[in-house]
Formats: structure tokens, sequence, C-alpha cells
């Protein structure tokens, strides 16, 4: 593997705060085949199809999509008539969802709102087009069922550079540090999220490709703060739990900036990008909460004590 045939194509949506350097596209060029990970939303496809252009891509083999969220998948069938040659590997239980979209879409305007009509409508992929292997092609990358952040997720392991997805949550550039959080939206079980954190450690990638995101050459150190900052902000959804309804957002916030030493440099972020962040602190606190409602009050006290 040659991280210099990896090349990260960003999907920026200018007329939303901090929604850059956040969405991305991974291009990789091997010997003889051609991959890319997760083409985004339909609203950035006539970008990233220029992008390609520029870049002299003329044919894609193949298409991986970690998973089927929208701002992932939700332009793999526009992107497809662009690229006739190209085959999609995702998730068996995504499948369907991509063929007819219907369901997928009503849920995402649902969920998202506005945020979902940015995006764009989510276009269907052909079944014939679209499947799951373990092995993709000859390309020597290997595909691992690794439900957390989503049931339908997936990650690729390409000799020792791990397209990741958000297995290990979210990552964001700052200058000598680590910014990262985690991505948990309901439906979240954390023994769930943690054995696929602990399956990609034992894989032992170099590097890793977030899709939010960059590169992180140091893949082993990233996983292992992401399963930490998991168990570390199960905790504190647990200890903020009878904080009213209405200041429990906020309180999580102080008590994590008091104990995550990765997530407080939040405070490092440029401001349109920390206002983002700050926002979707309440996506990943409710799959959280879903969860800590779940547990009984043993499981309660053990989680308390760490």
């Amino acid at each position: 593997m040659k991280l210099a045939n990896l090349t990260c194509i960003d999907l920026d949506l200018p007329e939303l705060e901090g929604f850059r350097k956040f969405i991305s596209s991974w291009l990789y060029r091997g010997d003889g085949f051609t991959l890319l990970v997760d083409p985004g939303p339909l609203s950035t496809i006539p970008r990233l199809c220029a992008e390609l252009r520029r870049l002299g891509v003329e044919r894609i083999d193949h298409v991986l999509l970690t998973h089927i969220h929208i701002d992932h998948a939700g332009g793999t069938g526009a992107l497809l008539k662009e690229f006739p040659g190209a085959a999609v590997v995702c998730h068996p239980e995504g499948i369907r969802h991509l063929v007819a979209p219907e369901k997928l879409w009503e849920g995402s305007r649902k969920v998202l709102g506005r945020l979902a009509d940015v995006y764009g409508e989510i276009v269907p992929v052909p079944a014939e087009r679209i499947g799951y292997s373990e092995t993709v092609g000859d390309s020597g990358v290997h595909s691992f069922l690794t439900p957390g952040h989503a049931q339908h997720h997936c990650c690729y392991l390409l000799d020792d550079l791990l397209f990741a997805g958000e297995v290990a949550g979210v990552r964001s550039e700052i200058p000598d540090g680590i910014f990262m959080r985690p991505a948990t939206p309901p439906r979240f079980i954390l023994q769930v999220a943690l054995d696929s954190i602990d399956r990609m450690i034992a894989l032992a990638p170099r590097a890793m490709v977030f899709a939010h995101h960059g590169l992180a050459e140091n893949a082993l150190d990233h996983l292992r703060i992401a399963r930490s900052q998991l168990l570390l902000w199960v905790r504190g959804v647990a200890a903020t739990a009878a904080v009213d309804p209405s200041r429990r957002e906020e309180a999580l916030f102080i008590w994590l900036l008091e104990r995550d030493e990765h997530y407080r440099n939040i405070d490092r972020l440029p401001a349109d990008i920390r206002a983002r962040e700050r926002h979707f602190l309440g996506n990943t606190m409710r799959g959280m909460t879903e969860y800590v409602e779940g547990l009984s009050p043993e499981e309660l006290e053990a989680l308390a004590a760490g």
C-alpha cells in the first residue's frame, strides 16, 4: 500500500456553517484498479466528478461504502451514471435500502430536517451493481462488518491502511494535537461498538482514514483513543442523567471538558468548525442516553465505577 496513491477529495457544503474539512471521499489508485470510498451526498456529486476528471480518473472499479447514511452514500446512484464500470460494496443489511431508498430518504428527512434537503435526495443503486464480499475483486481489499456507529457499518483494509468510516468517531485537524469525539446516533450499543474497535485494533493497521476527517498515520493510537472515549462518554452521560433535560447537554459538555483531553481541544478548532462540532454533541449524546436508560441498576453502578 502506497499513501502516495491515496487522495482525499473534500466535499464541502459552504451553505452550512462549518461543513468544510468534514465530508470527504477517498480515491485510491492501485496497480490495475481504482477505488473510491464514500462518494458522499447527491448535492456534492458534481464537485466529486469534476475533481475525479481533473485527476485523470477515467474508470472506477469499486465504490466502497462504509455505511449508508446520506452524507456518505446518498449520491452513489448518481456517481454510477458517470462511471458505468463501477461496482458497489456495501454491508449486506444496507443493500436493500440503497436499491429502494424511499424509506431511507424518508427517515433521513425526519431525523435531519433541512440538512437532508441540502444533502439531496438518495438516488437508487441498481441491484446488479451492489453487493458484499469479504474480498473486493483483485484489489487486495478486505471487508469487515463493524456495527457501532450504525448497524450497517463496514471498514476496509488494504495492506496496512484502514478505511475506517466512523468506527472511531470523528476527528479534526489541529496543530500539535488530536481532536476526536464519538459518533453514536441511536441505536447505540456500547458492547457492539467496542467489539468493532477491538477487532480493528487486532488488525494492527499502520494508517487509517477517517470519513470525518483526514488521514491518521498512527492508526492504533487513534483507535485506542476512540475506545477510551466511548467508555468515558457513556460514563459522562450516566453521570449527568439526573440533570434537567433543558440543561443536560451543557452539563455533559462541561463534564467532558474536565475529563477528556482530546475532546477538550474543541477550543482549538476554527470558530465555524467548533460550532459544527458543538451541534453534533447532541446527536452523540442522544444515542448514548438511549443506551444508558436501558441499563440495569447493577450495570449503572459498574459503569460509574469505571
